[in-house]
């Protein structure tokens, strides 16, 4: 398991002493992750040796970083988050629009990184287990459920649903987007825009008909 000392050390920023890491060892774990990235992204089944062989470097050397292939996804899980958590923010930051719009914005600038990293979620489940991979998302569901109570303070989203549920129908449907793609039912490309449609119309307030019923 990668603790929060170990996630440090598998990031690169520090050793263990809380010293800084030498040049070729922030360089080597760069290359494993990268390297690492690209094989669970294109095969069902990679070991710790593929990993030093296509890295070009020696397996003693990839064990010393991350010292099981279960330290190797998580460390690849936390990486792909800190990645989202940034594009969100950027999102988050630089708009003062509509909740709804802002996030219309951030799901069409999130897939894309989203979709980098579809398939290193089928390995985290199997490595990981699916509680330990939620909790790596805590931070991106944090963003997502302020952004959306932010948007029932303004009546662009509904308020007649608990915002735990409405975040994970968020959740579910980016999931759902990510296994269609990887099926060949949906085209990466065309995932923004469905996405887009299907949460808003999910999330928006329903009308209301003149007896009161929805």
């Amino acid at each position: 398991m990668v603790t929060a000392r170990d996630t440090r050390t598998a990031d690169g920023r520090r050793g263990e002493d809380g010293s800084p890491r030498r040049a070729d060892a922030e360089r080597n774990i760069a290359t494993i992750l990268a390297t690492a990235l690209e094989l669970f992204g294109r095969n069902d089944n990679v070991s710790m040796a593929d990993v030093a062989r296509a890295a070009g470097l020696g397996r003693v050397t990839v064990y010393a970083h991350f010292p099981s292939r279960g330290d190797l996804i998580e460390a690849l899980v936390a990486h792909a988050i800190r990645e989202a958590e940034q594009v969100m923010d950027d999102c988050l930051t630089a708009s003062q629009r509509l909740a709804d719009q802002v996030l219309a914005d951030l799901i069409g600038s999130a897939w894309h990184t989203l979709n980098r990293y579809r398939r290193l979620r089928a390995h985290a489940i199997a490595t990981l287990g699916p509680e330990r991979l939620d909790r790596h998302h805590d931070p991106v569901r944090q963003r997502i459920e302020q952004l959306l109570t932010r948007g029932q303070e303004q009546g662009v989203f509904r308020t007649d649903l608990p915002i735990d549920w409405m975040v994970a129908c968020v959740f579910s449907v980016i999931h759902t987007a990510a296994d269609e793609v990887d099926v060949g039912r949906m085209d990466g490309e065309s995932a923004p825009r469905l996405l887009t449609s299907t949460v808003l119309a999910a999330l928006r307030p329903q009308p209301v008909t003149n007896d009161g019923g929805i």
